[in-house]
């Protein structure tokens, strides 16, 4: 029979805390059950209950995932803003969320969130939750973590949040993750802080990971790895590039920024890239302007400023020639999609 850490003696504790979970329609399911699991785990680790969850929605039914399946939940916003004042009030709260953050408009989730807060319960969000949180008013001059895809949208959306690319963050009692895996490695932090890094690593054991990951560790894979470029000048380049989306620099001035010539920083990315710099450049703002487009309710002229365009028709020839269809046509279609997942 294997050994069961489990059942090594463990002196009894009080509970520690109760956490509730609000799940948003189409929230993670990856990036709530990387929550959820560690506290699971924690509490067989150490023999007694000391995390304990409640599941809830806004209006209390159960809550799609944006993987189709269907959560059950054991109540709603309302009778939590009542259990705020009894016995069974929550240390903390979690907003979990995913695609379609943007169409969340639930007036009594964020009342419910910022009493929470004003009342000293700590309140945090998943993946896209920090959207949630902002929405609430909870997260000017607050740092804050979203998942890299939403990031752009976020930032036009909610300019006083101070938000990063890490995969998480806490700032005083707002805690905030990029969602998949990261949901685990935040909740491990939280652990660590409650019962010590033996049971971390305990848990890390049960769940097979070999390590636990910093705050401040990144969310995408590197430029190397995710482009398949090994040229040092050529990722150089493509960083001060996705630097400068806003405000594009010219290739003179990226030129001399890694000490090539223009004719050698075009050669380079014939080979490297199969296109030229300009090309290259063009894409990458064309595809924040995609993510702006899909995430936010900007107007279109405000998508072209930020995706460093002087004129809203130049933005729309680029983008139908890239893409296939005009800026307003990717929007219609967004829209027309979360109209059919919600009906």
């Amino acid at each position: 029979m294997l050994h069961d850490p489990s059942r090594q003696p463990v002196q009894k504790r009080e509970l520690k805390r109760t956490i509730v979970f609000l799940l948003t329609p189409n929230f993670s399911m990856i990036a709530f059950a990387t929550a959820i699991e560690p506290l699971r785990i924690a509490n067989r680790m150490l023999g007694y209950e000391a995390y304990r969850w409640r599941l809830v929605s806004p209006d209390g039914n159960g809550v799609k995932a944006s993987n189709g399946c269907e959560i059950a939940v054991g109540g709603s916003v309302d009778s939590e803003r009542r259990a705020l004042l009894g016995e069974s009030r929550p240390s903390m709260v979690f907003v979990c969320s995913g695609i379609y953050v943007e169409e969340f408009n639930d007036r009594t989730s964020f009342s419910y969130l910022r009493e929470a807060h004003q009342r000293g319960i700590s309140v945090g969000g998943l993946c896209t939750g920090a959207w949630v949180l902002a929405r609430a008013g909870l997260l000017a001059d607050r740092r804050c973590a979203i998942h890299w895809e939403n990031l752009p949208g976020f930032s036009e959306a909610f300019p006083r949040a101070d938000v990063r690319a890490d995969l998480y963050e806490v700032d005083h009692n707002i805690f905030t993750c990029a969602g998949g895996t990261a949901s685990l490695d935040m909740m491990l932090a939280l652990i660590g802080d409650d019962v010590g890094e033996e049971i971390v690593n305990r848990v890390c054991e049960q769940a097979l990971m070999d390590r636990v990951r910093s705050s401040g560790d990144r969310q995408r894979l590197p430029l190397r790895a995710r482009l398949g470029v090994q040229h040092a000048k050529v990722l150089a380049i493509i960083e001060i590039m996705e630097a400068n989306l806003h405000e594009p620099l010219s290739l003179v001035e990226i030129s001399k920024n890694v000490s090539l010539s223009r004719r050698q920083v075009e050669r380079l990315f014939d080979k490297e890239m199969g296109r030229s710099p300009a090309r290259y450049y063009l894409e990458i703002r064309l595809d924040r302007a995609r993510q702006l487009l899909l995430q936010s309710s900007l107007p279109i002229i405000e998508i072209a400023v930020a995706a460093g365009f002087v004129s809203a028709s130049h933005f729309s020839k680029c983008y139908r020639e890239l893409y296939g269809r005009s800026p307003q046509q990717e929007r219609a279609l967004r829209l027309a999609a979360t109209a059919a997942n919600a009906a």
